[in-house]
C-alpha cells in the first residue's frame, strides 16, 4: 500500500467531525499521518480548527468515497447517518462504499464497534467470538456490517474492529448517556440521573483511550490477522454507581445522585426518536455486560487507560459543565504529593 506521500501514510477519515472519528484522526496526525477528511460541508468543517485535508463529498456517494480514498493506506469508517436517523437505510450502503473504495485503493479499514452485536444470551462476560444474536434493529445492522467486513477481509482487504462500551469524553455526542443522564452540556452538574440498576455493572469507554487503542493497533497492522477484532475493557463500573460517584466527586461533591426516570421513556417513545432508541437499548442497563480484553492485552501488552477522575474531569470541561482548570492544575490534582 502506498499513499504517494513518500515517508508519510495517508488516512481517509469518514466521520472526522464526530467524537471517535475526530479523536482517531488527531491521534494519527500526531503520529505523522496525513489526514484526509470527507465531509458534506467541507468549507464549514475546515473552519473548525482541525488541520485536516477536508474534501467535499458524501459517504453515501460511492464515487465521492472512492475519489477521496485515492492513495489512502487506511480508511477510518466512523461515520453515522445525519442526525443518527434512518440507520436501517443508510448504515449498510455507506459501509459498502467504504469497502469498495478500500478494495480499489488497497487500504485497510478501521471500524469502531460496540456492544450492540450481542443479545442477553451472551451476557454477562462477552468475548470477541461470543454468539451474536442481537435483539435490536441497530444490533442486527451491526452484525451485518461486520459480516460484510469479514467477507472483505477474505478477499484481501485488511480490517480492524475495536468494540467498546458507552462512549464519553471530549467530542462525544450530546445524546450520549454521559450527557443525557450525568451532566447536561453547558450546565453545571446538578442532579445526576443514574440509569443503572443498583449492583448491575456497566461498561464505559473514554474516547481518547479508544482512539489510542485503535492507533496502536494500526501501527502493528501488518502483524495482525486479516480480520482483527478486539474488545476494550474501558472503565468497568462494577456496581452501577462508580461513574455517578466519579461525576459527583469531580464536580465538587455537592451533586445529588438520583435515578433516571425510565418510566417516562415508553410514554414519550411514540413522539420522540431519542426515547424510542432509549427504550430499545434499555436491556443494556438491566443486566451486566462486560467485554473482556484478554485478546487486546495479549497484542498490546496493556490497554490504554486514563484514570476515571481525570477522564470525567476532561469530559465535563469539554461539554461546559465544569470550569477549565488553571494551567498545571490537572497535573497537581493527579499528583497531590507535589503540592507545597
Amino acid at each position: 500500500m502506498s499513499s504517494g506521500y513518500r515517508d508519510k501514510k495517508l488516512a481517509l477519515v469518514l466521520g472526522a467531525t464526530g467524537g471517535i472519528g475526530g479523536a482517531v484522526a488527531r491521534k494519527l496526525q500526531a503520529r505523522g499521518w496525513i489526514i484526509r477528511a470527507l465531509n458534506r460541508n467541507a468549507a464549514k468543517a475546515s473552519a473548525s480548527g482541525e488541520s485536516f485535508d477536508w474534501v467535499q463529498g458524501d459517504a453515501m456517494n460511492a464515487a465521492d468515497v472512492r475519489k477521496a480514498a485515492e492513495g489512502a493506506d487506511l480508511i477510518v469508517h466512523a461515520v453515522n447517518p445525519p442526525g443518527y436517523r434512518d440507520w436501517e437505510k443508510l448504515a449498510l450502503p455507506m459501509l459498502d462504499n467504504t469497502i469498495a473504495a478500500a478494495r480499489t485503493a488497497g487500504a485497510r479499514i478501521m471500524l469502531p464497534g460496540n456492544v450492540y452485536n450481542f443479545g442477553p444470551d451472551a451476557f454477562p462476560v462477552v468475548m470477541e467470538d461470543s454468539p451474536q444474536r442481537p435483539v435490536t434493529k441497530k444490533g442486527k445492522i451491526r452484525v451485518e456490517m461486520e459480516k460484510r467486513l469479514k467477507a472483505a477481509s477474505e478477499s484481501g482487504t485488511g480490517v480492524i474492529i475495536v468494540r467498546a462500551g458507552d462512549f464519553f469524553g471530549p467530542g462525544a455526542t450530546s445524546n450520549s448517556w454521559f450527557s443525557a443522564a450525568f451532566a447536561t452540556p453547558g450546565k453545571p452538574v446538578g442532579t445526576i440521573k443514574n440509569p443503572a440498576r443498583p449492583g448491575i455493572g456497566h461498561q464505559w469507554a473514554y474516547l481518547p483511550d479508544v482512539a489510542e487503542t485503535m492507533v496502536q493497533l494500526v501501527e502493528r497492522a501488518e502483524r495482525l490477522p486479516a480480520f482483527a477484532c478486539y474488545h476494550m475493557n474501558g472503565f468497568w463500573d462494577g456496581d452501577g454507581r462508580q461513574m455517578a460517584e466519579a461525576v459527583r466527586r469531580v464536580a465538587g461533591g455537592a451533586a445529588k445522585i438520583g435515578r433516571f426516570p425510565w418510566f417516562v421513556v415508553p410514554l414519550l417513545a411514540p413522539f420522540m426518536r431519542l426515547m424510542r432508541e432509549l427504550k430499545e437499548m434499555r436491556y443494556l442497563w438491566k443486566v451486566p455486560l462486560r467485554m473482556k480484553n484478554d485478546r487486546l492485552v495479549t497484542e498490546l501488552g496493556t490497554e490504554p487507560h486514563t484514570p476515571i477522575d481525570e477522564a470525567v474531569r476532561a469530559s465535563l470541561i469539554a461539554q461546559g459543565s465544569l470550569p477549565e482548570l488553571p494551567h498545571g492544575a490537572t497535573a497537581l490534582l493527579a499528583h497531590p504529593e507535589k503540592a507545597g
